[in-house]
């Protein structure tokens, strides 16, 4: 574990959201882009050495929209950056935590990504990404 990476926010409508951080509180929004596999629009804002991911869904399956209907817009995850990520999988999977990705995919930012399941983690949803080149982000 390198460091909290960022920290995903549900937001029903992106613009409106942007609206605060960037135009309110003046924050830089260094991308936004659509990740089709999770069916979102992520907002990236850069906060010291983390950053605040703010995720709008882009469909009423997606995992975010399910997180709104259920528990209305706020923090949906916490995410670690981490180096090999697929060794650490293997060792929480032997240590019994509950993985919703056995194997890492590709999240916003060409970030390899995978989330361990709340019931594991104290009630907090939680993402390991690896950045492409763990050093450089």
């Amino acid at each position: 574990m390198r460091k909290v990476d960022h920290i995903g926010i549900a937001v029903s409508n992106l613009d409106t959201a942007l609206q605060f951080y960037r135009d309110v509180l003046g924050m830089e929004v260094t991308a936004i882009e659509e990740v089709p596999e999770q069916k979102i629009k992520a907002a990236i804002i850069p906060v010291g050495e983390s950053k605040i991911e703010l995720l709008e869904a882009t469909s009423p399956e997606s995992p975010v929209a399910k997180f709104i209907d259920s528990r209305g817009e706020g923090i949906h995850h916490i995410a670690l950056q981490v180096s090999g990520l697929e060794s650490i999988l293997s060792h929480l999977a032997e240590k019994g935590v509950r993985l919703i990705d056995k194997e890492p995919r590709i999240g916003a930012g060409g970030n390899k990504i995978a989330f361990l399941h709340p019931k594991s983690t104290n009630g907090v949803l939680m993402e390991l990404c690896e950045p492409e080149q763990a050093g450089d982000k």
